[in-house]
């Protein structure tokens, strides 16, 4: 068996671990993918209406993660004779969807990350992880197969399980949670009362297709067709916690609860910009799937549950086909073409199913609901991680599960940050979680499963792992020594990671990286304005908004007598500048 060695190995293509690929330039690192669609959940899981938030075009995403999206953008002014801004003077969305600020086809994304991977990476494609080699806690070596059998033994000092569903955790016998955890556990107050380790969140094959009015583009019926109308059921109409429906409208607005058309929720491409052609990504309750869980199953279990999901969402198709009530009155769109070739795979789905949850290490830290619920937070933020690697912003969003497809929950949080320690192992020493498989719980996953914050991840493990190479440590002595945790968050807020939400100091601006670094701090005081608001109005004097003493104390630890005392009457600005390069001589 070959053996091939480096000083990173990042194992699995989703959208964290092409992040942290694209992060790793001029390093040592081996890149290992299921497939030549990298990307996860924006490219080979078909999810490529981008799941944001409210200030990404502001604040939110990471330097990396922003590029990719403004090339995604030029892609089609150059290629596609887009305009370069809506007519509202938004940027570019080409499928103008109002599930997100950026919707594209899926081979867009892909052909602007393999653009955007640095030549130094060294691609392993079409493998996977099957089995490890583990001595005293320490990751010896991954071997990884590919589909003729061959395999290739990886040696690295560091590991990254970058998988979709946490593949790699298993096999380096690292402490990991499924399912839903119990209250007793978590202390979480919407957890169940008993722990659920099968009750994970459904997963979704994909599919596009493209209206052509007056046309009968309807597929063949399969033979259990009714079976899955019935108990799905196909319908139009979605249900919140409480039991309220939802009923949405093909094409039109549903004007007594104001709820927008299905057909523009996920669009890909707007025909009134693009090329006259409507395509729009079909990923709804109605191709869902609930029926089993594929994680810890065996393989053929596993196979007969993506067989099954893909047969739901092929059904679902002839359902909008034939049997969909239209806004006209009457039953199925025939028109609606399936667009096979949007995927490039043989039955037209997308090559991997949509994956929401996925095995979830014990973490060093846990994130749990009361940490970012907006029912817990009284101020603007979620609650403060000194050590935070990133932010990010999304709902508690559950859909059914399996064994519980009454499920339902969408509760709003507060900004949030991504803890350093969410991202390391409990006593696995040189694996670190790089996608959706940190130390979330059922609940917090559905908030941080969504692609900035999941590129986030991936970018930010990347420099956790390079960080311990170049200064020799571990990714637990990091966690738990403050100057190298400090450093290293300097170093990641250099290369445009926000770790703390400050909208009105975004990377441009030349105070981002000291308002970074102060804010982590934790130094705003309850009893002033700026905690109740994500701006900090860097020209506004401190006054009683900042912990002056905070301040003062920890650059007197840094530079002692040379510090000079800040008091109400400084500005946000003037404490940045006094403060930029001090930070710049202890960890530059």
């Amino acid at each position: 068996m070959k053996t091939l060695k480096h000083d990173i190995a990042i194992i699995g293509g989703s959208m964290g671990g092409t992040a942290a690929a694209i992060a790793s330039a001029g390093h040592d690192v081996i890149f290992v993918a299921e497939h030549d669609w990298i990307g996860g959940q924006m490219t080979s899981q078909g999810v490529s209406a981008l799941d944001e938030h409210k200030y990404i075009e502001q604040f939110g995403g990471t330097d990396s993660y922003n590029e990719m999206c403004r090339r995604i953008r030029q892609y089609y002014v150059d290629n596609r004779s887009a305009p370069e801004t809506m007519p509202d003077g938004t940027p570019l969305n080409p499928g103008n969807a109002w599930v997100s600020r950026l919707c594209f086809e899926p081979k867009v994304g892909l052909q602007v990350l393999q653009e955007m991977m640095p030549k130094s990476v060294s691609m392993l494609i079409g493998y996977d992880a099957v089995s490890a080699e583990v001595d005293d806690d320490i990751v010896q070596a991954v071997i990884v197969e590919n589909n003729e059998g061959e395999q290739i033994r990886i040696e690295a000092k560091i590991f990254l399980d970058a998988t979709d569903t946490g593949e790699v955790l298993p096999l380096t016998d690292t402490a990991y949670i499924t399912g839903a955890e119990s209250y007793e556990y978590t202390l979480e107050p919407q957890a169940p009362p008993e722990e659920r380790p099968t009750e994970v969140q459904s997963f979704t094959y994909c599919f596009a297709i493209e209206y052509h009015p007056g046309e009968d583009h309807t597929i063949e019926k399969s033979d259990n067709y009714e079976t899955m109308r019935d108990e799905q059921p196909y319908s139009f109409v979605l249900y919140d916690k409480e039991g309220n429906s939802r009923p949405f409208r093909v094409f039109e607005h549903y004007e007594p609860q104001g709820l927008k058309p299905f057909w523009t929720y996920r669009r890909l491409n707007d025909g009134d910009i693009l090329d006259g052609i409507d395509l729009a990504l079909i990923n709804w309750h109605g191709n869902d799937y609930y029926g089993g869980n594929i994680l810890d199953v065996p393989r053929e279990e596993k196979e007969q549950y993506l067989n099954e999901a893909k047969q739901l969402a092929i059904g679902f198709l002839y359902w909008l086909q034939t049997e969909a009530p239209r806004d006209d009155g009457g039953f199925g769109y025939p028109g609606f073409k399936w667009r096979k070739d949007v995927f490039g795979t043989e039955d037209g789905l997308s090559r991997d199913p949509y994956i929401r949850e996925a095995r979830r290490i014990k973490g060093l830290t846990r994130i749990v609901e009361t940490d970012i619920s907006a029912h817990n937070q009284v101020h603007a933020r979620s609650a403060n991680f000194y050590d935070s690697v990133g932010v990010g912003l999304y709902a508690l969003d559950l859909h059914p599960c399996v064994g519980n497809k009454t499920v339902s929950m969408y509760a709003p949080t507060k900004p949030f940050q991504i803890p350093l320690r969410a991202l390391i192992p409990e006593t696995t020493k040189n694996l670190i979680a790089a996608c959706k498989n940190i130390g979330t719980t059922h609940l917090t996953n559905g908030a941080y499963r969504l692609h900035p914050i999941e590129w986030n991840i991936g970018e930010s493990a990347l420099h956790l792992a390079q960080y311990c190479i170049e200064n020799d440590t571990s990714i637990h002595g990091v966690a738990n020594n403050m100057h190298d945790c400090v450093r290293l968050q300097y170093q990641m807020v250099k290369h445009g990671i926000p770790i703390v939400w400050a909208i009105d100091v975004p990377q441009s601006h030349p105070l981002f990286v000291p308002t970074q670094m102060l804010l982590v701090l934790d130094v705003l005081t309850k009893e002033g304005d700026r905690i109740d608001q994500l701006e900090i109005e860097p020209d506004k004097p401190l006054g009683n908004d900042v912990n002056i003493d905070q301040i003062n104390d920890a650059f007197i630890q840094l530079v002692g007598e040379k510090w000079q005392a800040v008091n109400a009457d400084h500005t946000w600005a003037q404490v940045c500048e006094q403060v930029a390069p001090i930070l710049e001589e202890q960890f530059g």
